[in-house]
This record gives C-alpha cells, structure tokens and sequence, in this order.
C-alpha cells in the first residue's frame, strides 16, 4: 500500500485544522515514516487513516515519536519493581531496579515495559530491549506503532476488531470504538474527527 500522489495528499492536509496550513518538514517526515510503516503491513485507507490520527494525537500533534510525559521519579514510582506496585512491575518483565526508567513509554503509540520491548525486539529484529531509545527512530516506532495495533500489543484489543483491514472508510462510531485498541475511550471522539480528515487525505492521495 502506497500514495499515488503524495502531493495530492499532503496538499489536502494542509487544508485542516490540524497540520495547517503549513507543514514542517519534520511534520511532513514524520507522516511519511507512519505512512511507509502502515503500507508495509498492507493497511487499507481506514486503517491507515486511524493510524495517521493515533499518531497525531499520540505525539501532541507533532508526528514524531515522544517520550511518555513525565520524569525518572515519575517513571520510577509507576513501573519500577522498587516503584508503588511491584507486582504489576515484575508480571510485565521489570524485575531490576531502574528497570521503570529505563523501559518507560515512548513512539508514536508509547511502548511501555521490559515485556514489550523485548517482543518489538523480537519482531522487528532490532535491539530495542537492549537499546531501548530505538523506541523513538521513527521508523521503528512506526513498526511498533503498526504491529501493536495490528495484534493488540497496547490493551489486549486489535484495529480488526472494529475495523476491516481492508476498508476504504469507517463510520464515526467504528472511529470512537477503535480507540480502546490504546486507551479505552480517551478522546475517542476527537480521534474519529482526525481520522474522517485523514481519510479524505488518503482518497485523495490514492492509497491503494
């Protein structure tokens, strides 16, 4: 899956509220790393455009991966086996001291914990779990971004479950339901709002 016109594409997003009316070129980069990524695991235009949207929202509206909010302390006391619950730490392969720092969210949809680093590892046969920064290449954390979504890395739910792998549109409610593939039903609705213009976008662009 690819654009046929990437101007076409880029011309219609600069049309919306939200990358509008200008584009960086980190902006535009970024759109393009999540794009390469989402095209290589085959996503179809509705995928792709809650995709795209993720992202944007994931990143505070910047399209380049980030790191979770927040601060060593921070991280040390919600996922660190000497953190406030051990035992959640330990079930999710944070078994050492400095472990919740050190395996803290971050990309474009964040990758959180020991476990999931070592299965992006894994997948993508790049050392993240022993680097874990490679978290933030945005080609990586595209792939993450891509198979976690695809395979219910993130809450246990895939994309399949609301949508079509294959669809060329959604309906605003399948757009709300799909967020509890990342975090339950946060922003459900502003997310289904970016994605209907990514959508136009994508059509315009003729992902296929």
């Amino acid at each position: 899956m690819e654009l046929k016109d990437d101007g076409a594409f880029f011309d219609l997003v600069r049309t919306t509220k939200m990358l509008g009316p200008t584009l960086s070129q980190v902006e535009t980069d970024g759109c393009n790393a999540v794009l390469a990524a989402l095209g290589a695991h085959g996503w179809g235009q509705a995928w792709t455009a809650y995709g795209l949207a993720t992202a944007y929202h994931e990143t505070a509206q910047t399209m380049q991966p980030i790191d979770e909010r927040g601060g060593d302390a921070y991280f040390q006391r919600l996922y660190d086996v000497n953190g406030l619950n051990p035992k959640r730490a330990r079930a999710n392969g944070n078994t050492q001291p400095g472990d919740g720092v050190r395996y803290h969210g971050r990309g474009y949809v964040q990758l959180t914990w020991k476990n999931n680093y070592v299965r992006a590892a894994k997948e993508l046969g790049e050392p993240i779990d022993q680097q874990p920064t490679l978290a933030k290449r945005p080609d990586l954390a595209a792939a993450i971004m891509a198979l976690g979504m695809q395979e219910g890395w993130f809450t246990g739910k895939s994309l399949g479950r609301y949508i079509d792998k294959t669809a060329v549109s959604a309906t605003p409610k399948a757009y709300g339901l799909a967020r509890y593939v990342i975090n339950g039903t946060d922003r459900a609705a502003d997310i289904a709002g970016y994605a209907a213009s990514f959508e136009k976008a994508l059509k315009a662009g003729g992902w296929s």
